[in-house]
């Protein structure tokens, strides 16, 4: 997902309360800041509670934003930074996988195969280290560039690469066994 279109005036603006621009904000960032929360911890509860922290810090500190990096890169670290503190309280997390909502035009076998599909895609990116987590869902699942990804993760492209690079290759591992996929493929 490329980063979202919020104008330095619209920053501004909700930092000083306006509940328009307020909107804006929150209708540009909350997705992605979800999407990434459910990435790292695998639940749908957690992951609103955590975008949720990561926004009220947001505004506490939006009165006082300095532009020297784009809003949505600080926003993506905040809720990447709100995620890992959770992972390391040892909060318990439920197995409970969702999986992605089907294609109305599939019958009920491969709807039932893409589900399945996607929970142990989830369930290996779950089971991933939390940086490589990480790094694939900004760059792969997010669609962010190795260099915003980089700025998020607080590292260079080149580690944001090699992180990907070791994720695809766990998941690989992780995945070939389970969905009958030759090692080439």
């Amino acid at each position: 997902m490329p980063s979202p279109d919020i104008s330095l005036k619209d920053i501004k603006a909700a930092g000083k309360g306006d509940a328009r621009a307020q909107r804006v904000l929150v209708d540009g960032l909350m997705p992605g800041a979800y999407r990434l929360a459910f990435r790292m911890l695998n639940n749908q509860a957690l992951a609103e509670e955590a975008t949720q922290d990561a926004f009220l810090k947001l505004w506490r500190y939006l009165p006082d934003w300095e532009p020297r990096a784009k809003l949505s890169t600080w926003f993506y670290r905040v809720t990447l930074n709100v995620c890992q503190d959770r992972l390391r309280k040892k909060t318990e997390i439920l197995a409970e996988v969702l999986p992605d909502p089907a294609d109305d035009k599939d019958g009920p076998a491969q709807t039932l195969v893409k589900a399945q599909q996607a929970q142990l895609l989830h369930a290996a990116i779950a089971n991933l280290p939390e940086r490589q987590r990480a790094a694939i869902t900004l760059c792969g699942i997010e669609q962010m560039s190795q260099k915003e990804a980089a700025e998020i993760l607080e590292t260079t492209a080149t580690a944001v690469d090699s992180l990907v690079a070791r994720a695809k290759r766990q998941l690989r591992e992780a995945l070939t066994p389970q969905l009958g996929m030759s090692e080439a493929g």
